[in-house]
C-alpha cells in the first residue's frame, strides 16, 4: 500500500494476530478469540457506531487473513471452523480479492457538485461550459442537472471560485474497468467476472473494505510439518523493508523459510527472450510490441481487450521462469512468490510451479509476529546474483530499458516507450494503438498496471521514492545483464 494509515495498520495487525494464533497451543481457539482480544469489553470505540461492529468488521478481517471470501460467510459459522477449515484446505481458490460489506461506507454516488462558494457571478462561464445543458441558475446559485449532466467535468476549470467539485466514490473512481459498482444496499460489489485483480481498489478505500484473501496460512502448516517451503523474491522488494537484500534472505530463512531465491534472476531469462521476439517481430514487419510482465495487464488483456494480444510479448515472467528453475532442479520444494501486488495471485493459479503467493504486508505481519528485524540479520549472498537490469525490474521503464540494453548494438532499433499505469486514459490509449495498428511513442511498448510499476504495487509498504533510491543503490553495485 506504499503509505501509512490506521486502515492499513489494522490489516497488519490482523495478519499478526492471526500469525501468532497459528503458532499458539490452539490455533482455533486463538483465532476465535482474535476479535474480542482486539476489542474487548470497555473498548473506548473510535472508528464506527459501537463495538459490536467493530467486532463484525474484525471478524470479516479475520475470515479473509484465513484465505476465504466473506461473501460466502454464513455468519453463524465460527471463526474456529474457520481456521480448522483453512489447516485442511488443499486448494486455492483464483478469485484473490474478497469485500467486507459491513466495512463500506456505502459512499454517495459519483457526481458534480455545486458547492456553498458559488458567488452566483454575472460571468455564468460553468453555464457557457457545458455542452449539455446541465448547467443553470437558480436562485442566483449554479445548479446541476443530475439527469443531464455527463459527468465531462467542463465546468470544474470554469468556475473562478473553485466553487464546482467532483464528488467520487474512491473504489469506483480507481477502478480502470468499472468492475466495482453499488448493489441493492448502496454497497460495493466486485464483478469478479470483469475484475482484473489489479487492487487500485483495495489502495483506494479509505475504509479497507476491500480485502486479499491471505494464503499465509496454507505457506506455515507447509513449514510447520518440516517441507522444504522457499521464498522467490520480487525485484521490487528491495528497500521494502530496512536492511539490505541479503538481509532479507537471511530474514527468511530465520521466518522458517528453507532457502530463498531473487526473482530478479528470472527478469534476466525474460529479457533474453523477450529481446530475441521482439527482434524477430520486427524484422517480420511488426509495428510494435508490448512486454507481458505484468499479471494485472495480462488479465485485463484476457478480459477486455483480447485484440492486443497478437502485439503482446510471448515471453513468461520472471517469476514464471524462476519457479520454473526451482522445481526443475529441486521438484520437492514448496515455492511461494513474494509479491507486491494482488494480480499475481491469479497468475500464480494457472503457473503449477508456484505453490503459493504472499505479498509484502504480510511478510511484514510474519517478520513483527516473529519479532525478526532484516536490518539485524546476517546477510546471505544469493546462489546466483541478478543483473541490474533484472534488479531494475520493480521500476516503470525497467522492463523496456532492460531489452533495450540488450540490443543497444542496433543502433535505434528498440525505441522504448513506457505507460505508466492502466486507467481509463492509457486504456484508451491502449485502443487507439490496437485500431492504428501503431504506436507513434514507440514500438517497445512497457505496460505497467500500477504507477511507478511494482514499486507502487497495491500491497507494498514503502514510499516508492524511498524504495527506487535503494533499487538505485543495488543497481549501481550489480553487474550488466549479458546475452549469453
Amino acid at each position: 500500500m506504499n503509505n501509512k494509515n490506521q486502515e492499513i495498520g489494522f490489516k497488519k495487525e490482523v495478519l499478526e494476530k492471526i500469525i501468532k494464533a497459528f503458532f499458539s497451543d490452539n490455533f482455533e481457539e486463538a483465532t476465535r478469540r482474535i476479535p474480542l482480544n482486539m476489542r474487548p469489553k470497555g473498548y473506548e470505540v473510535l472508528y464506527r457506531c459501537c463495538i459490536y461492529k467493530e467486532r463484525a468488521i474484525l471478524r470479516d478481517r479475520v475470515i479473509a487473513g484465513l484465505g476465504f471470501s466473506i461473501e460466502d460467510d454464513d455468519e453463524a459459522i465460527d471463526l474456529s471452523k474457520y481456521a480448522k477449515k483453512a489447516l485442511e484446505r488443499e486448494h486455492i481458490d483464483d478469485k484473490p480479492l474478497t469485500l467486507i460489506e459491513t466495512a463500506c461506507q456505502g459512499c454517495v454516488p459519483n457526481r458534480i457538485y455545486v458547492t456553498d462558494v458559488c458567488q452566483g457571478c454575472v460571468a455564468r462561464s460553468c453555464e457557457a461550459a457545458c455542452k449539455f445543458g446541465a448547467v443553470s441558475i437558480v436562485n442566483g446559485r449554479s445548479k446541476i442537472d443530475p439527469a443531464k449532466c455527463k459527468n465531462c467535468k467542463m465546468c470544474i476549470p470554469a468556475c473562478p471560485y473553485n466553487a464546482i467539485v467532483k464528488i467520487a466514490v474512491p473504489c469506483e473512481d480507481a477502478c480502470p474497468v468499472d468492475a466495482i459498482k453499488k448493489n441493492e444496499n448502496g454497497t460495493a460489489k466486485i464483478d469478479y467476472n470483469v475484475c482484473i485483480s489489479c487492487g487500485k481498489c483495495m489502495m483506494a478505500c479509505p475504509f479497507g473494505a476491500i480485502n486479499e484473501k491471505s494464503q499465509i496460512v496454507d505457506v506455515l502448516k507447509n513449514i510447520k510439518i518440516g517441507r522444504k517451503v522457499v521464498a522467490m523474491v520480487a525485484p521490487s522488494i528491495v528497500g521494502q523493508f530496512q536492511g539490505s537484500v541479503y538481509q532479507l534472505k537471511s530474514a527468511l530463512k530465520k521466518a522458517g523459510f528453507y532457502d530463498a531465491y531473487e526473482v530478479a534472476e528470472g527478469a534476466d531469462i525474460t529479457t533474453r527472450n523477450e529481446a530475441l521476439e521482439f527482434v524477430e517481430r520486427m524484422e517480420s514487419g511488426e509495428f510494435f510490441m508490448t512486454t507481458s510482465c505484468c499479471a494485472g495487464y495480462n488479465q485485463f488483456i484476457k478480459k477486455h481487450l483480447p485484440e492486443v494480444k497478437e502485439f503482446v510479448s510471448t515471453t513468461k515472467t520472471p517469476m514464471y521462469y524462476i519457479a520454473q528453475k526451482v522445481k526443475t532442479e529441486h521438484p520437492e520444494y514448496v515455492t511461494v512468490f513474494i509479491s507486491p501486488c494482488v494480480a499475481k495471485k491469479n497468475e500464480a493459479c494457472d503457473d503449477e510451479n508456484v505453490n503459493y503467493v504472499i505479498n509484502y504486508e504480510e511478510l511484514a505481519a510474519l517478520f513483527s509476529a516473529k519479532d525478526i528485524k532484516v536490518q539485524d540479520c546476517v546477510e546471505e549472498k544469493f546462489e546466483i546474483e541478478s543483473s541490474k537490469q533484472g534488479r531494475n525490474f520493480g521500476v516503470t521503464g525497467g522492463v523496456a530499458g532492460a531489452v533495450a540494453k540488450l540490443l543497444e548494438d542496433k543502433k535505434d532499433f528498440a525505441k522504448p516507450y513506457v505507460i505508466n499505469g492502466l486507467n481509463k486514459e492509457t486504456i484508451k490509449h491502449l485502443k487507439k494503438m490496437v485500431k492504428d495498428k501503431k504506436c507513434l511513442e514507440g514500438n517497445l511498448v512497457e505496460v505497467m498496471g500500477c504507477e511507478g510499476g511494482c514499486i507502487g504495487g497495491n500491497a507494498t509498504i514503502c514510499a516508492p521514492r524511498i524504495v527506487q533510491k535503494a533499487i538505485k543503490t543495488l543497481y549501481d553495485q550489480s553487474k550488466d545483464i549479458e546475452k549469453k
